[in-house]
């Protein structure tokens, strides 16, 4: 991948990456941090990432194995960064957004993981398998755990549900 390839690549992916990221940890600051570092880390490997075929898959496996690495090694910065306004005018996410957010927050990790890379990022059972090193059997698992959950998480309370008959 030539320098002016990677530069058209994250004009490309940038954005959606951030967006995806920031669904699966819930905090933006921290989604456009890890994005940016893994893109850093993908300049340095340009030639192999146009080999692989699948640069953006790179991309994001690297943004979410650095979330996890900073989960394990400062978790109480966390409370920091929620703390942090953000920089300039940025308009915020709309309600379904929030709710599905706080949704996805009572998932474990590889289940969010999962159901973000399936319905955001419309990656299909075999390759979320392959780019987060499940099996088919425990994505498909993670999914209808995922549906599950979200959906008692989900329920709007104005609507009333029908009485038994």
């Amino acid at each position: 991948m030539t320098v002016e390839e990677f530069e058209e690549f994250y004009a490309e992916a940038a954005g959606r990456l951030t967006g995806q990221l920031y669904v699966m940890l819930g905090d933006h600051h921290e989604a456009q941090d890890v994005v940016q570092e893994a893109f850093v880390k993908g300049w340095g490997r340009r030639r192999q990432l146009d080999r692989e075929g699948r640069p953006e898959a790179w991309i994001r496996t690297v943004a979410w194995r650095l979330a996890v690495s900073r989960w394990r090694g400062r978790r109480r910065t966390t409370d920091a960064w929620e703390r942090t306004a953000p920089a300039g005018h940025v308009d915020g996410p709309g309600p379904e957004a929030v709710a599905l957010v706080e949704a996805l927050r009572h998932l474990p990790s590889k289940q969010r993981r999962t159901m973000v890379l399936h319905y955001v990022c419309d990656l299909t059972v075999e390759q979320i398998a392959a780019e987060a090193s499940l099996s088919a059997s425990t994505v498909k698992t993670h999914l209808t755990r995922g549906r599950a959950t979200l959906a008692r998480h989900l329920q709007d309370p104005r609507i009333e549900e029908a009485p038994d008959a």
